[in-house]
């Protein structure tokens, strides 16, 4: 039987393998955004072509795909990525990862979106799926639960900092290195603040039905 420590040391050693893994598709990205601000089309397309889809989902957890009164998440999108288009010349490879400068801007253009529709951003919108993810843990699907629709409403009283990281741990699926990754922190941090985000949630949840 395993003890605590060969389960802290697996644990340790897949943080690594992830590492490792992010640290090479990293790599690949920022060398087609190098390309693609040096005015090399073909790695502009491919760049654009990889960071759509996941722009497509950061945007759809944000706003939701029926908000009233909001641009749609592929509207966000196409203006997500005309930014990039125009900012790659001010990214700085070695300084900021390329997958952060992008969610950086889709960040801004969610709050420009709200902006726009007279709304401010913290309204609760679709941020969690429909359903609990299938890679969660069991703290995280025992606080979704059958509570998607509740919890949605309660999120607006999360730190914003608490909203992210559940938006691209949860909806997005996206590995705590990934997340650390994108908020500049560490895996072990992005755990932290997903564990108390969902306590927190959790705590509201049992007020409102109090």
């Amino acid at each position: 039987m395993p003890s605590v420590g060969d389960d802290e040391f697996g644990a340790e050693e897949s943080d690594r393998a992830e590492s490792r893994r992010l640290a090479r598709r990293d790599a690949e990205l920022d060398e087609l955004a190098t390309r693609a601000a040096g005015g090399h089309k073909a790695s502009l397309d491919k760049l654009l072509q990889h960071v759509r889809p996941l722009v497509v989902r950061y945007c759809r957890a944000r706003i939701g795909s029926g908000t009233t009164g909001m641009a749609t998440p592929d509207d966000v999108t196409q203006d997500v990525l005309l930014a990039l288009f125009h900012a790659l010349e001010r990214w700085r490879p070695g300084e900021t990862r390329v997958m952060a400068f992008v969610y950086g801007i889709a960040g801004n253009k969610v709050v420009d979106a709200y902006r726009a529709a007279g709304r401010n951003r913290s309204v609760a919108t679709e941020v969690l799926p429909d359903a609990a993810d299938s890679g969660a843990g069991p703290e995280t699907i025992a606080v979704l639960g059958t509570q998607i629709a509740e919890l949605r409403q309660l999120l607006e009283q999360l730190p914003e900092h608490h909203r992210e990281v559940l938006v691209l741990r949860i909806a997005l699926g996206l590995s705590a290195e990934e997340t650390a990754r994108i908020v500049d922190s560490t895996a072990g941090a992005v755990r932290v603040t997903q564990h108390r985000a969902l306590n927190k949630l959790r705590e509201l949840a049992a007020k409102r039905s109090g």
